[in-house]
């Protein structure tokens, strides 16, 4: 369900809310760190990191860009049916039987290895590709030392090379020996590059960076930079960044207070009993649970919400439909209140980063997990 006015929804207990003038900050924030020559290539997969597919590339199409990437053939297909004109690039495996869909919909393709490349020349269709090189990832792509699986590639009449990428491992950190693996992989992406562009292969678009990338090996000049998490306003975890990123949040989440009530001391809260309170406590209720979204491990670990400006700590087990706060210090809590899970209130925050922290992940499992019974509310 999408809902296109901000604020508290009547027949809603929990919403997400999505701010498109910052994503369109983040944009240029993103631009600024860029080479010259080099474009976004934004990442919406995962109904763009939890974000909305279509209503987030309808924005971003605004700010000028016109090249998307998907990890599977139906997000590429929902994509363009929103999307006539642009580049949309599958990341992900393609069963050479839907291959039919690449053509149909205008996609390009990611080529993971040589033996996926005879098999889409098999289907012949005219595909539009881009060749995944493994520098050392070890996930998808052919082998950057095997240049002549590479070259095969380019002889399929069937399969029109776009472009030419890898993946970076560990651009995330600034470790000297993760420094120097990143240095390695580049080194042996553009290696590969040179020697088909001296043997007569137009190469075509290249990209290598993805969000880390962007900020931490600039210099990489490319056609493309593949930016996904970024473009939301966080990042996967707060270290790993060598300069100051200009983002801003795009999303908050938000839920109401079912109930309020005081509870004595030794009380046990919420399923197992695993939490028990060692004086009276306001004890509140809030309508979202994993059902929703959040891990069941946010709980006892630094998990909280905000209601009135005002932090609180999440108790007991979360429940598929609702968790629990130690609302005690906040005077004026009733039922129906607002509760931010992630977001600003007042003056205070609860990033996602620091959700992310306190359940043992990265940002981007707790965007992409969200349930689809939360409402997206869109606001700019």
């Amino acid at each position: 369900m999408v809902i296109d006015h901000v604020g508290k929804l009547d027949e809603g207990r929990a919403w997400i809310e999505i701010d498109l003038g910052a994503l369109a900050h983040n944009v240029a924030a993103l631009r600024s760190h860029l080479p010259v020559g080099c474009r976004l290539m934004a990442v919406v997969k995962a109904d763009a990191y939890g974000h909305g597919m279509e209503r987030v590339a309808a924005r971003l199409r605004q700010e000028g860009i016109d090249s998307f990437a998907v990890a599977t053939v139906a997000e590429g297909v929902q994509l363009r049916k929103s999307m006539r004109e642009g580049k949309i690039l599958v990341l992900g495996y393609t069963a050479p039987k839907d291959a039919g869909l690449l053509k149909e919909h205008n996609l390009s393709q990611l080529v993971v290895d040589g033996a996926y490349a005879r098999a889409l020349c098999a289907v012949n269709h005219d595909i539009c590709v881009h060749i995944a090189i493994d520098t050392g990832m070890h996930r998808l792509g052919i082998e950057a030392s095997d240049l002549a699986e590479i070259e095969m590639v380019f002889g399929f009449d069937n399969l029109i090379v776009e472009g030419v990428a890898t993946h970076l491992a560990s651009p995330d950190s600034l470790d000297a020996c993760d420094v120097e693996f990143t240095n390695l992989q580049a080194a042996r992406f553009f290696s590969v590059v040179e020697a088909l562009n001296n043997k007569g292969y137009n190469t075509g678009a290249l990209h290598v960076q993805a969000s880390y990338g962007i900020y931490n090996f600039p210099d990489m000049k490319c056609d493309y930079a593949r930016a996904g998490i970024a473009l939301y306003g966080v990042m996967s975890q707060d270290a790993g960044i060598s300069v100051p990123t200009g983002l801003k949040p795009v999303l908050s989440l938000r839920a109401q207070v079912a109930q309020v009530r005081w509870i004595g001391s030794g009380e046990s809260v919420s399923y197992g009993r695993t939490f028990t309170t060692d004086k009276p406590m306001k004890l509140a209720t809030v309508s979202i649970g994993y059902a929703d979204g959040i891990p069941r491990n946010m709980s006892g670990n630094g998990g909280k919400c905000i209601v009135h400006g005002k932090k609180a700590p999440v108790v007991g087990r979360i429940c598929m439909d609702l968790l629990m706060i130690d609302a005690t210090g906040i005077d004026d809590i009733k039922q129906g209140d607002v509760a931010t899970l992630i977001g600003r209130d007042g003056g205070e925050e609860m990033r996602c980063e620091d959700v992310a922290a306190a359940c043992g992940t990265i940002t981007n499992e707790i965007l992409c997990r969200m349930g689809s019974r939360l409402p997206r509310v869109y606001f700019d």
